[in-house]
This record gives C-alpha cells, structure tokens and sequence, in this order.
C-alpha cells in the first residue's frame, strides 16, 4: 500500500445564522421524527398521476393550454395494470433508500387516494379502483420505509382555487369561488393524509405559484400546519416554497440545489436553518413527472456525487422518479436505482444512518461527513498534489486509513497540527466518482 501524507490546519469554523422560530415549540415526538428523518439520509420521490397518461410530464394541463374539463377525461383510461407497491418499494429500499414521498395530488387537481372530499380520484374517476396512497402507505411500513406525501397548494381544476395565480390561467375555468372552501378542502384532504395513510411527512408544493401575481395572498399556514400537527404531532411538515422557513415547518426544503447554493436559481435569499433538517429534491433525468422523450438520465457517478454533497451539508437528497401510465418505473430508472444499491452496500455508512455533516465545511476538493468520532473526507475533485484541510481548533487525530482497504495511511506531524497527503500518489481508478478517507479523531 503507498502511502499518503495529509496536511491538516487547526483553525476555528465560523457557524452559519441561526433560525428562531417564535411560538412553535416541537414535541418530543416530532423532534424524534426529524433525527429519524436525518437518519435516513436518502429518499425517492415520486411523480405520478394521470399526466403520465401523455408522457408529457406533470405539467402537460398548464403547459399546452388544455381545457381542463377536456384533460380531466382521461382519467377514465387510467388503469396501472402493472403496478406492484411491493417490488417498488423493494426497489427502493435496495436502493438504500430510507423513504419515499409520493404526489397524493398534483397541480392538475387528480387524487391518487381514496378521498371522501372529491370525485376526481383514482378511486372515483378511475376504473383502477385501487388506492395507490393506500398499498404504498402499507408497504413501506412493511418493508421499514418512512411515508411522505407531496400535496399540491394549486389546483387548475377547481374554481375556488381563487385568485388566479400565474400558473393554470388557459386551462379554461370561467367562474371562481372562495378561497375559504378551498382551504377547508386542502384541511380536510391533508388529515385524511395524516390519519389514514400514516403520513410520516407532509411535503406542500406551490405557494411560489401566488408571489407574482398577489405577493400578499394569505395561505393560511398556521392554520394548516396546526390542523396537521394537532391530529399527529409527530408528523413532519416541509413546504417547497423557496424562502427561508416558516414557523411550524420541521424540515427545510432545497429544489435543484444543495443547501447553500443557487445554481438552478429557486434558493435567492434562501438561508439555510441551522436548527431544521434539510433536504434536497433533484430529478433522476430531468423532468419531475414521466415524459417520454427525456431520456437525459444522470450517470450513477453524478447521483453518487449529489448524495455525497448533500449529505457534507447535513441534507438529505430526495431523489425524484416519474413512473409511466401503466404503472411501472423507466427501465433506466431501475437500472440506476440497481447501481445506486450496488455503491450504497460498499459506501451507505458515510453518508446516512446517524451520519451528519462533518467538522469540514464544504471545499472545492468535496465535503466531510461525520458519525461520532469518525470523520470521512470525501475528496470529490483530485485535481491537485497535496491537498490542505482545515479543521476547528484543538482536533487531535487518532489514525487515518483508506477507506476501501482500511489500510493505515501514514502520516507525520511536521508542526504542531500540521500533516500532509500526496494525492498524486492515488491511482486513478480510485479517483471517481468518491475517494474516502476515514480519519479517527480522539
């Protein structure tokens, strides 16, 4: 084995702002919920509905100006033949995922569970009759999942929907209702969520669709969120809205982008809690709901990458599928789901499962994360000879070894604090897509 030499700085790290959130104190059980959340380090998200019907993704309706009433008919074609929520699930969890969170209802207005409060369900609309939220629900408590549900805040179906926001204006509506029906509809819809689906987390989606048109528009979300945390106060409340977080939300949501960065320009102004978990969403291809023309899946190297540096920033990545009419998931999408689990069997126990960030803030070389008194630095980008790290003052290191063959990297103290590592000497193969060194501190 050659050997390495690592060069270690001892200074102090500055810690980022901290939220305060005023009146909302979690119980123990929801703050229990959210280690668990963190725990798990890893998620499958899931679009689907009867957009996937026109594999044109979830946004087909707004998109072409389809009359609303006209699309809504498609729903009596829905009829997943080949939907199986027990190998999804395996699928998932073989993956290494720890959750799913599935669309209960998306922008078009359609449930995909057996809701009392409208006719244009799955169970309703659909000659499936089977309730999708349901067998999802059930098997992932079977298997050992945790249970998310996506909800919608828009609908481009219903009148009270009301005002207009800057999305589902040609979709044909002509008369507007009420906000405050729609709102009791939204109440009652997220605690059948929560009651009869064992909902571990409710993700909400769309208040971004109002800030243009009507900056001031009340949501409500004290209101909402309470109702939720009154029926089970356990259950996690996230909300994809791009601002820094509202009080009653227990996780903080990131779209397209890692904590801390805006390169898909949804996070402007976006600070990052210090107090909530964090979670960023990202598409396996590009588009969210199934399209059949999108075909631009991410190499395995690029997920593992995007885990990695989700998870040096204590986040956990959602990482998004958009299965087809008939109810089964791209065969690409299974294809990286296997090599996911392939590299999650040799690497899962650096990145999830009471793994946290690291004392390393994040670096142009990767990120570090961190269980106890083991420290992995995963050197992304090998591009340079000697790599140096700074760490907070008074870190004493114990031993540091390669992870893959967890032989002794030898290291040598030159002044106090300071050690070396000649990455030249690494071989290229081990370079992609996560070299990790594992250092135990003292």
């Amino acid at each position: 084995m050659k050997k390495f030499f690592l060069s270690i700085v001892l200074l102090a790290i500055a810690l980022p702002t901290v939220f305060a959130q005023q009146s909302y104190v979690p119980t123990a059980a929801n703050l229990e919920q959210r280690e668990n959340f963190r725990d798990a380090g890893f998620g499958i998200f899931l679009h689907w509905g009867i957009y996937s019907m026109f594999s044109q993704g979830e946004w087909y309706l707004n998109d072409a100006n389809l009359d609303y009433k006209e699309y809504g008919q498609a729903a009596a074609g829905f009829y997943p033949s080949k939907f199986d929520a027990a190998a999804w699930v395996k699928a998932f969890k073989d993956a290494g995922a720890g959750y799913i969170c599935i669309t209960s209802r998306h922008h078009d207005g359609f449930s995909m569970f057996d809701t009392q409060y409208s006719d244009f369900s799955i169970m309703k609309a659909s000659p499936f009759k089977r309730d999708i939220l349901k067998e999802l629900s059930d098997e992932c408590h079977k298997q050992g999942l945790r249970f998310h549900v996506y909800y919608s805040l828009i609908d481009w179906t219903r009148d009270d929907y009301y005002p207009l926001g800057r999305t589902g204006r040609g979709v044909g509506r002509r008369t507007h209702g009420d906000y405050s029906t729609y709102f009791e509809f939204m109440k009652n819809q997220c605690a059948e969520i929560v009651t009869k689906y064992k909902a571990d987390c409710v993700w909400f989606d769309g208040e971004w669709d109002q800030t243009q048109t009507n900056p001031n528009f009340n949501w409500r979300f004290p209101e909402l969120y309470e109702s939720i945390h009154a029926l089970n106060d356990a259950c996690l409340i996230a909300n994809n809205h791009h601002h820094s977080p509202y009080e009653h939300e227990d996780i903080q949501c990131f779209e397209r982008d890692v904590p801390g960065e805006n390169q898909a320009g949804y996070s402007a102004g976006q600070e990052v809690s210090t107090k909530l978990p964090l979670e960023t969403c990202q598409t396996m291809n590009t588009a969210w709901g199934y399209k059949i023309s999108d075909k631009r899946y991410k190499p395995l190297s690029e997920i593992v990458q995007l885990i990695v540096r989700t998870a040096g920033r204590d986040a956990n990545l959602l990482l998004n599928i958009g299965p087809t009419a008939s109810g089964e998931l791209p065969p690409m999408s299974l294809q990286r789901l296997q090599e996911l689990g392939e590299w999650m069997n040799k690497y899962g126990e650096t990145v999830k499962g009471g793994v946290r960030g690291g004392l390393i803030k994040p670096q142009t070389w990767g990120v570090t994360t961190q269980k106890g008194k083991t420290l992995y630095l995963h050197i992304l980008d090998l591009a340079q000879d000697n790599l140096t790290i700074t760490l907070p003052a008074g870190t004493k290191i114990k031993a540091i070894n390669e992870y893959d063959s967890k032989a002794p990297v030898t290291f040598k103290q030159v002044v106090d604090g300071v050690f070396y590592l000649k990455l030249n000497e690494v071989p290229a193969t081990k370079r992609v897509p996560d070299y990790i060194v594992e250092v135990t501190l003292k």
